[in-house]
């Protein structure tokens, strides 16, 4: 790995930059930063933060993510997923930095039935699409040297996530009720966080663009639970139920599997199978 460079990596404690964390083995290439460091979200601090060290990339994996409190607390999460990458992205863009900023399938309405490419109309339902797209807008119209890489269905080893909630309510019941109307990509967090190093390092750089990645293939909740409670040797009956009867604070898409072609084309992304990546995961906790 090439150290050449000084790579910022935001949102310490989150599933992304913990899954970087674990499959970078050269220290003085990365610093990562959480709220103890400096609050992204105050313009002030950030460029304060910048102004004394030295920065060739930053990776924002910082975000605010709770999808259904967002619709509440719309000040925070246009804070966090608006503002901050506004100031990140600005700093960075003062430094001539590289700026990698993570966002999401939400930004799409669910409304086709074919793979989204980066081209197909954006249409977020919730507030918490609506601000993470404004990010990447935002991002953009900062920093020259933006891509912007949309995910889906993130778990991993760390943190709280579909995965391990699975396991524990299967772990306590004799039977799950799980949507099996809305349909995407679970993605393991180190799968992304290898595709967005390979983008770091990679000698020819296509600054100004959107990605696509998650894992292989497509599933529904349900089917994924299902998966999940299979793959972890747990007694549990696992029942498809649809989004009516499992009414949430904030609109899903029906549809987010995403078009990973041109990551593959531009960056030579591995695309690995989501059952098999949720079986080194399992294997792995």
């Amino acid at each position: 790995m090439d150290c050449s460079m000084n790579i910022l990596v935001t949102g310490a404690t989150g599933q992304l930059a913990k899954s970087i964390e674990s499959i970078t083995n050269v220290d003085s290439c990365f610093t990562f930063v959480g709220r103890d460091d400096f609050h992204i979200t105050d313009k002030n601090e950030v460029d304060d933060y910048f102004a004394s060290h030295d920065i060739d990339v930053v990776i924002n994996c910082a975000a605010y993510t709770k999808v259904d409190l967002a619709e509440d607390e719309q000040e925070q999460a246009y804070d966090v997923n608006v503002n901050a990458v506004r100031y990140l992205a600005e700093a960075a863009e003062s430094k001539e930095a590289e700026f990698y900023h993570v966002s999401t399938d939400f930004v799409f309405d669910g409304d086709l039935s074919v793979l989204y490419n980066e081209l197909d109309k954006t249409n977020p339902l919730s507030v918490y699409g609506k601000t993470k797209l404004e990010g990447e807008n935002v991002a953009l119209q900062a920093c020259s040297r933006t891509q912007i890489i949309r995910t889906s269905w993130l778990y991993s080893l760390y943190g709280n996530n579909f995965v391990k909630t699975i396991i524990r309510l299967a772990t306590d019941r004799d039977k799950l009720t799980i949507v099996a109307d809305q349909i995407g990509s679970p993605t393991n967090a180190e799968n992304l966080a290898r595709a967005i190093l390979n983008m770091v390092f990679s000698e020819k750089k296509h600054f100004g663009e959107v990605y696509h990645y998650s894992d292989a293939g497509e599933c529904s909740w349900y089917e994924f639970a299902k998966e999940i409670v299979e793959l972890s040797d747990i007694e549990c009956e696992v029942l498809p139920i649809p989004s009516v009867e499992y009414p949430q604070r904030a609109i899903r898409p029906k549809y987010s599997v995403m078009d990973k072609s041109k990551i593959v084309r531009d960056y030579g992304a591995e695309i690995i199978d989501w059952r098999e990546s949720l079986r080194q995961v399992i294997k792995s906790l």
